[in-house]
């Protein structure tokens, strides 16, 4: 047994610097800001008849915790009889959200139903809570380095020594500038939910547009930062993504029940795969996931018409290029930018993709083809094969 499965639609908050101006708001609070936002997009969508939510989050303490599945459920107003369940695979949560909650439709399971993410890194810092197994270390099941994401970038670095820190700087500002380009032609603020933050000095208001943006940076700025994960190293906190505070939620549906209820249809699920690397260069987890991917499509990389990749780091994603021969400039990557622009709040980033995804097939008819992909902690990577429902079947 096994159905279409379709994204109907996809929004987030805007993303917000730790620290920054959801430092007085609740992580709950911005996932069911994004779920309410969600179905005030899709009033065609009667609450009661939502099978199921899965929300991610990297740390579930706190804020973050109590199930947060389902307590965001409860707390965006939907009727008690929704259930909910959390997610966790780190980087990926979102990611893994929508693919397990599409796996249940698929089976028949569910008919329509809501994945999402969010990660309020402000009030939850990367390791905070975290208890490694001492046997990590002492049994080299892993290297130092797997532990701290920064240091499996400068080991991508060294694997690849033709991907330079000029390289990776280059490919940061080009992020920052098609950022800024998409803003200036409002690409991005149409699926940002307005979202209320507060703070001390400030008192309350609201947040539109992302505050992670740098768009006056420039190559020589990159060039002096420092390289805070090892001496005279090549990753800065300009070619990587930040610290970050966010919510995404998506939509999806057999697309049988997207057709009888008149929805959307953003983009069908092909198929997906997630696959594991060595911990310790956690950024090449993309390659393997892909080429997986791939061939239980029945498809090549040159089938790809669009690419969404995560940029964890500059160095990763251009390792992801550099495997599969394509450009560090190609159009077809991340055009509206990525997460060394805007953020990357690590559970929430993967419904961001699929969102920037579904709005590109939109302006291109003539891609059949999309991919959303990426690395994940610990030695992992995911990718997800979207088609195009505007296909025109003229390839170009």
């Amino acid at each position: 047994m096994s159905r279409s499965v379709v994204l109907v639609d996809a929004v987030r908050t805007p993303f917000g610097k730790s620290g920054g101006m959801y430092a007085g708001t609740r992580a709950d609070d911005l996932m069911v800001r994004a779920i309410r936002g969600l179905l005030e997009r899709n009033p065609g969508v009667d609450h009661s008849a939502i099978d199921d939510v899965a929300i991610a989050a990297a740390t579930q303490t706190g804020d973050q915790g109590m199930n947060i599945g389902r307590s965001a459920t409860l707390l965006a107003g939907l009727p008690h009889t929704v259930p909910g369940y959390s997610i966790d695979r780190w980087c990926a949560g979102a990611m893994t959200a929508v693919t397990t909650i599409a796996g249940a439709i698929a089976f028949g399971s569910n008919e329509i139903a809501i994945a999402g993410g969010v990660e309020h890194m402000g009030n939850h810092p990367i390791g905070d809570g975290l208890d490694p197994n001492p046997r990590y270390l002492a049994e080299k099941i892993v290297e130092q380095d797997a532990l701290a994401m920064g240091a499996t970038a400068e080991r991508l670095h060294d694997r690849f020594p033709t991907i330079t820190k000029e390289r990776a700087d280059k490919y940061a500002l080009n992020s920052q500038i098609k950022t800024a380009r998409a803003y200036e032609q409002g690409l991005i603020q149409r699926d940002l939910i307005p979202t209320a933050a507060r703070s001390a000095e400030l008192g309350w208001t609201i947040a539109t547009v992302d505050e992670p943006p740098r768009p006056q940076t420039t190559m020589e700025g990159l060039a002096g930062l420092k390289t805070p994960f090892r001496p005279a190293g090549r990753v800065t906190a300009g070619n990587s993504s930040g610290l970050n505070d966010g919510a995404t939620a998506a939509l999806l549906a057999s697309e049988d029940k997207a057709k009888e209820l008149g929805l959307t249809i953003k983009a069908r699920l092909v198929t997906y795969a997630f696959a594991g690397v060595e911990p310790e260069v956690m950024g090449y987890g993309p390659v393997p996931s892909t080429i997986k991917a791939l061939a239980q499509a029945g498809l090549t990389i040159e089938d790809i018409g669009l690419f969404e990749i995560n940029e964890a780091f500059a160095v990763q994603v251009i390792a992801f290029l550099e495997h599969f021969s394509i450009a560090d400039d190609d159009p077809r990557v991340n055009p509206f930018g990525g997460a060394i622009a805007v953020g990357h709040p690590l559970a929430s980033s993967g419904v961001r993709l699929m969102l920037n995804l579904a709005r590109s097939f939109e302006t291109h008819p003539e891609v059949r083809y999309g991919l959303t992909t990426m690395c994940i902690g610990l030695g992992m990577g995911g990718s997800v094969i979207w088609e195009n429902p505007h296909f025109n079947g003229q390839v170009k």
